[in-house]
């Protein structure tokens, strides 16, 4: 018990500071990093649905095809309007459906539905990062790394995660969604969702560019689609029959059990975000 605690606690302090570290490194660093994390996320769902038995899913040219889709959000992000960049990535997708044809698999199907599953789920959330991340001034038409946004996603997650299991432990009583994660409760989901509001504010005393409202509605977004996610990475792998998407991160699981909230609450983020902006 003394040394699984232990192995956790380093893990995630590695954890953390890498994150953090990449995100506020520059662009370079934060490319670098979210790039792997699609290719190894990618590749742990490829590798849970292939287990199944039923689904050869094509897992290199999905990793590919979600590495390419990350590079080709932040091309965007540093050249506006060069939506050429997208072109050989419509030629993966099309490689995805068309090399099905001639590998004579008994069911294709399922090989197609899961790979573009793998970019919509998994690809496009991650590659929505370089959305929160670079910003062209209307005035200069110059686009600039701010690494406070996307960072910020990170952040009202992990205090989401731990106001919420704090709270539960002490109050949770009610069931949130008893047939997906027995454990969650929402005595726990709206102690996370205070926590997050104490949070936004601190944020909007030292980043301004949003207001203390704008910050708030952010928090609470991510804790709303946070949740969301959470539930259904579990109903993925309840459906599946596993306790854990893998063990890449020692006592923490897999990437997708570390990644389960933000898968949602990215693309959420990137909506309330333009939302505001109209």
């Amino acid at each position: 018990m003394k040394n699984n605690f232990l192995q956790r606690t380093i893990t995630g302090v590695i954890f953390v500071a890498a994150l953090v570290g990449c995100i506020l490194g520059g662009p370079i660093s934060f490319t670098i990093l979210f790039a792997i994390v699609s290719a190894l996320t990618i590749r742990e769902f490829g590798n849970l649905v292939n287990a199944t038995g039923y689904v050869q899913m094509n897992i290199p040219m999905s990793m590919l095809a979600g590495v390419f889709l990350f590079l080709c959000f932040g091309y965007i992000g540093v050249v506006p309007g060069s939506n050429e960049i997208f072109i050989p990535y419509l030629f993966l997708i099309m490689y995805l459906f068309i090399s099905e044809l001639y590998k004579k698999q008994k069911d294709p199907i399922n090989n197609w539905a899961y790979a573009m599953m793998s970019q919509v789920y998994i690809g496009l959330s991650f590659a929505l990062l370089n959305v929160l991340a670079y910003h062209t001034s209307a005035a200069t038409s110059i686009s600039q790394y701010n690494p406070i946004l996307p960072l910020s996603i990170f952040i009202f997650t992990w205090i989401n995660d731990t106001g919420a299991y704090c709270t539960g432990m002490l109050f949770g009583k009610h069931r949130l969604f008893e047939r997906i994660s027995p454990k969650k409760s929402w005595e726990g989901s709206i102690g996370g969702a205070m926590f997050c509001v104490v949070a936004a504010i601190i944020l909007a005393h030292y980043f301004s560019f949003l207001n203390v409202y704008e910050w708030i509605g952010l928090g609470l977004t991510i804790v709303v689609f946070g949740t969301w996610g959470d539930l259904t990475e579990s109903l993925f792998k309840r459906t599946l029959g596993i306790k854990d998407s893998g063990n890449i991160l020692p006592g923490h699981g897999g990437m997708l059990d570390r990644f389960d909230s933000t898968l949602m609450a990215i693309p959420a983020s990137v909506v309330y975000l333009y939302i505001l902006s109209l």
